[in-house]
């Protein structure tokens, strides 16, 4: 089975890091945040990729190559011009013919879950619990401070963790340009064709800022996955 890694945005909330490199080549420990990806993944036995690449392509590329050095097999779906989500893997559907069903992932994020529990004969995403992005104040019922909570993990909410299993059915859905958030999903969940399965206490961390980079270097360490 294939998974395809969306690796073409140009990570405008990354800047200046990004006014040099791709995000997907933003490195956390040293390490590339899509060569992390590739590795994550081979561990589950996903050993063929396709990346979809567009902004500062070449380096992508260039670190990967044919995935060789890293134990697998990839392939490249170029966009020429910015397609969104839902239009980078439409762009490449020609690369997952006679694929049943494959993995797509956020070139942004960093995790240790286990992509195979997705795996089913339906539209599937991955879930992961919402954590609050401040520390939270504990209060009792005389409005006394009892104690602080770093970030802590928001109960019976959860939010999309970028990591997703599709069958072929999903390129009916597709724009030619597009995010897939804001099409497919919406669509495929109002005709009930979406299912989901949430992943609890897992290493899960999007790299959308600076911040990000340093925190998910820390947690990375505290839970030996360098």
């Amino acid at each position: 089975m294939k998974a395809v890694i969306l690796a073409g945005g140009f990570g405008k909330r990354l800047r200046p890091l990004t006014d040099q490199k791709p995000k997907p080549m933003i490195e956390v420990l040293n390490v590339p945040i899509i060569e992390w990806q590739i590795k994550w993944l081979k561990k589950y036995g996903i050993t063929e990729f396709v990346v979809c690449v567009g902004y500062m392509k070449e380096q992508i590329i260039d670190h990967i190559g044919s995935g060789n050095r890293l134990g697998v097999k990839v392939g490249y779906a170029v966009e020429e011009e910015p397609l969104g989500t839902g239009g980078a893997l439409k762009n490449a559907e020609s690369l997952l013919a006679g694929q049943s069903g494959f993995f797509m992932i956020n070139g942004d994020i960093l995790t240790e879950l286990d992509p195979n529990k997705l795996h089913d004969s339906s539209q599937t995403l991955a879930l992961v619990p919402l954590r609050s992005p401040y520390g939270v104040v504990e209060l009792d019922g005389g409005s006394n401070v009892r104690g602080f909570v770093e970030k802590p993990t928001i109960p019976d909410r959860w939010i999309n963790a970028g990591v997703y299993y599709f069958t072929q059915q999903v390129f009916q859905y597709l724009p030619d340009n597009g995010n897939i958030e804001v099409t497919a999903l919406p669509a495929l969940a109002k005709e009930g064709r979406l299912k989901a399965i949430k992943y609890e206490n897992i290493f899960w961390r999007s790299i959308d800022s600076h911040k990000d980079i340093e925190e998910a270097a820390k947690e990375m360490q505290a839970a030996k996955l360098s």
